[in-house]
């Protein structure tokens, strides 16, 4: 198994419950694929680098998961696609 952290950036223009909803899903999708959520860490509204899709702002949320190596290409095929996330990186974390 190896350690990965996925960087999710959400909306910061959608409700609370639907900002909680999306990261519940993306943490539904690690486990589907056979991943285990580790830690998930809420930086909170920040200031984006640049302007994305007419924002400024965004929710910034880093999920630290273990699974194999087939886990991530899946999980971004899922991410990529969904509305309420603008950016997304998943890494693979050096031992």
């Amino acid at each position: 198994m190896n350690k990965y952290e996925l960087a999710v950036v959400v909306n910061a223009k959608i409700e609370d419950e639907e900002r909680v909803a999306t990261i519940e899903k993306v943490k539904g999708y690690i486990t589907r694929f056979g991943g285990t959520v580790t830690n998930v860490d809420d930086w909170g509204k920040r200031k984006l680098a640049y302007e994305i899709q007419k924002m400024r702002e965004g929710y910034y949320y880093f999920i630290q998961f273990e699974a194999d190596s087939t886990c991530p290409a899946e999980i971004e095929r899922r991410v990529r696609i969904m509305e309420n996330v603008i950016r997304y990186l998943c890494v693979r974390q050096d031992a």
